[in-house]
């Protein structure tokens, strides 16, 4: 089923997500859900507060970027309960957008690599290394369930010239080819 992804002014985005355990109602379903809703809106990834959830889980599959760049073929994730226990290397620079801002694209500064633990969707743990647009995707949805956005991250100059998108969204005024749930004023 698809969900409505909850754009930019819901609260659920700002709030930091808690932990899950294995018998979370309707898991897999859930992540079924999330798989099928990310597809749709033609994304990359997708954190659980953007369909209204604040826990801990966002998956991630770079096979649509595959065509183009083959690394990413198979790169399909579900990632529960997750920390960022490492971030190492140098500072990039690269543009990035998300779901739930529509339309937006901005300059984010993020480390080049990442350390991780997490639980798949089996609930079997795991310790990985991830470096460059792995480590940038990975570190995106991360902020998702920390209550951060990717705007949270560029220059006060930045923000303020995207201010009137920012506030259209506000006022529901927003056009996607996907399902949504704008704020309610």
């Amino acid at each position: 089923m698809i969900l409505p992804v909850y754009l930019y002014g819901q609260p659920v985005l700002r709030k930091e997500s808690i932990d899950i355990t294995p018998d979370y109602p309707q898991l897999k379903e859930l992540i079924e859900n999330m798989f099928e809703t990310m597809y749709n809106a033609d994304g990359i990834g997708l954190a659980a507060p953007q369909v209204g959830l604040n826990i801990r889980l966002f998956i991630i599959d770079l096979e649509p970027l595959a065509e183009d760049e083959p690394m990413y073929s198979g790169f399909k994730k579900v990632f529960i309960n997750p920390r960022i226990v490492e971030y190492k290397g140098e500072i990039v620079k690269l543009n990035e957008g998300c779901l739930s801002l529509p339309g937006l694209s901005e300059a984010v500064e993020r480390e080049e690599s990442i350390r991780i633990q997490y639980f798949d969707e089996e609930f079997k743990s795991h310790d990985e290394e991830y470096s460059d647009f792995f480590a940038r995707c990975i570190q995106h949805e991360y902020d998702h369930i920390e209550g951060k956005l990717f705007i949270d991250k560029i220059s006060a100059i930045r923000k303020q010239l995207i201010k009137s998108k920012l506030n259209n969204m506000l006022k529901g005024k927003v056009k996607c080819h996907y399902r949504i749930k704008a704020v309610q004023k």
